[in-house]
């Protein structure tokens, strides 16, 4: 008797919910169907949009081989890549003003290149990486022109541990703290260089050349100390060895 109460009771309960389940969708059915229907149209977007944009990024990528390796002028080639860095994609478009403003500083026009590397730096949609080499080729070409304290706000962080640019980075430190008559500086910065085994053999090589040149430097300046000092004790010498000869004449 009491396996059938058991049972008539959880008749009743399923009877139940299923009587609200009904009124839900009689009054909620509608906009569950509209919500699955737009989660169906988003992940359909979305998956879309994923492939016109790797279809964009292909297509952008062979003109920019074209462009790179088989134009048939170097107008027709500056043409694609102008093409590419108003409307291709970022990373392409990063990657062609990059290009065109090599091509500037191949042509000579080194203010030019130098403007065109640093749109790319004050590009903050731009890949940081490819922002941290136009850093770079800015220090390269201002070297001659900017402070040492400029080109430690410009490259000390590229120059630190880790990052991939930090080899050029610290060749450009050493450089410009030579420049500004700073050797101590300059030894640091060639010492990093030298004492890092990933840095690469012509890097490696000039650091060393930058290194002896430094030396010599200071053997230079040390021999001219030890001859000013060495003359003044010759002359007294000369003055005490006059003096008896003097007293003889007379």
């Amino acid at each position: 008797m009491t396996d059938q109460r058991d049972v008539l009771a959880r008749e009743i309960d399923e009877e139940l919910r299923r009587e609200q389940l009904l009124k839900l969708w009689e009054r909620y059915g509608t906009y569950a169907v509209i919500a699955a229907v737009l989660v169906i149209v988003a992940i359909g977007g979305y998956k879309y949009n994923q492939y016109r944009r790797g279809l964009a990024a292909e297509s952008t990528g062979a003109r920019f081989t074209t462009a790179t390796q088989g134009a048939e002028s170097a107008a027709d080639a500056d043409k694609i890549l102008q093409d590419i860095a108003a409307k291709g994609p970022s990373g392409y478009a990063t990657l062609a003003r990059l290009r065109l403003a090599a091509t500037l500083r191949a042509a000579g026009k080194n203010v030019d290149a130098t403007s065109a590397y640093q749109a790319v730096v004050d590009d903050n949609t731009a890949d940081t990486l490819l922002r941290d080499y136009a850093r770079l080729q800015v220090a390269m070409f201002t070297l001659d022109t900017v402070s040492w304290t400029d080109m430690q706000n410009r490259l000390n962080d590229l120059a630190s541990d880790g990052n991939p640019w930090r080899f050029s980075a610290r060749e450009l430190l050493g450089l410009s703290a030579y420049k500004a008559g700073k050797p101590n500086e300059a030894r640091e910065q060639f010492e990093r260089l030298i004492g890092d085994q990933g840095t690469p053999p012509g890097i490696a090589e000039r650091a060393r050349i930058m290194l002896s040149m430094l030396t010599e430097a200071d053997l230079a300046k040390a021999s001219g100390a030890d001859k000013a000092n060495a003359k003044p004790a010759e002359g007294g010498k000369e003055a005490k060895a006059s003096a008896p000869a003097a007293k003889k004449e007379k």
